[in-house]
């Protein structure tokens, strides 16, 4: 009877490994916006370049899979991956308890932070609060505190900001009713609003600015206000996936956790944004 009971129980674990097997992908296609310097964005010739192009195919060797990335336009991102159109997404995509409603992420490979670009000579170039750190999703007496002079200083500006992205939350939630906010397709485009004068300001993750300044085209600019963590920024930057992909969704926390731990993702940020983010 023991034996009969070993027996069958060698053969439920062969039958589950082999389940596991049958399920795990050995193909995927990763979407990327390919319009967000220097995370992901088209290069000369319409090749995907960028931090996360390169951690996608880093990636894809870990997992021992075939990788294909394609471009998305950032409001089509979520709802192609639902329709399976691809299979997971690294667009500098933020893990947020709204997203995390819709589909499941990896763990993260980034963490994240937003803050203004603004003018050097324009009327934000003092706002108030820069090189502080404010958590909003902290003490939410010092968050008031914190906000009030910013809100003052920047009343009544034009903010732009990509529409669908935890920067507008941000405006949304803390700011409405005191900037005059103007949402873009894209961060490039808000850019060059701000680059011709039509807008005051910009906000965007602070790690696709810093490296923004140091184009040429862009050395009348500079980084002002607070840096903001926390609340509607999430949980980090994360790999988005279907909820019933399980077995992918661990193969990509496995593959982020070896590139985390052997420097690969800080030698990729030091390539592409010149600083770490561990």
């Amino acid at each position: 009877m023991p034996n009969r009971f070993l027996t069958g129980l060698i053969l439920a674990l062969v039958t589950t490994a082999a389940a596991f097997g049958q399920d795990r992908p050995t193909d995927i296609t990763i979407a990327t916006e390919g319009a967000y310097e220097p995370w992901n964005f088209t290069g000369p010739g319409g090749t995907l370049q960028g931090l996360e192009v390169d951690l996608a195919r880093d990636l894809c060797a870990r997992m021992k899979v075939k990788c294909n990335v394609v471009a998305q336009d950032w409001d089509g991102l979520i709802p192609s991956l639902t329709a399976k159109k691809f299979d997971a997404i690294m667009a500098s995509m933020i893990v947020t308890e709204k997203r995390l409603a819709v589909i499941a992420f990896s763990e993260p490979y980034a963490p994240t932070s937003a803050t203004f670009m603004v003018e050097k000579a324009g009327p934000l170039t003092s706002l108030p609060g820069t090189g502080t750190v404010v958590d909003l999703g902290g003490d939410q007496a010092a968050v008031k505190k914190a906000l009030e002079p910013v809100a003052v200083a920047i009343k009544g500006k034009a903010i732009g900001t990509q529409s669908s992205t935890a920067n507008a939350n941000f405006l949304d939630k803390y700011l409405k009713g005191v900037v005059d906010v103007r949402e873009y397709k894209t961060t490039e485009q808000h850019d060059l609003d701000l680059k011709a004068g039509r807008i005051d300001g910009v906000i965007a993750q602070k790690s696709a600015l810093a490296p923004l300044l140091n184009k040429p085209e862009y050395k009348d600019f500079k980084l002002a206000g607070p840096t903001f963590v926390g609340d509607v920024f999430g949980k980090g930057i994360g790999v988005g996936l279907r909820k019933e992909d399980k077995v992918l969704k661990g193969m990509f926390d496995d593959a982020i956790k070896g590139a985390k731990a052997d420097g690969t993702i800080d030698k990729l940020a030091e390539k592409w944004l010149k600083s770490k983010l561990f």
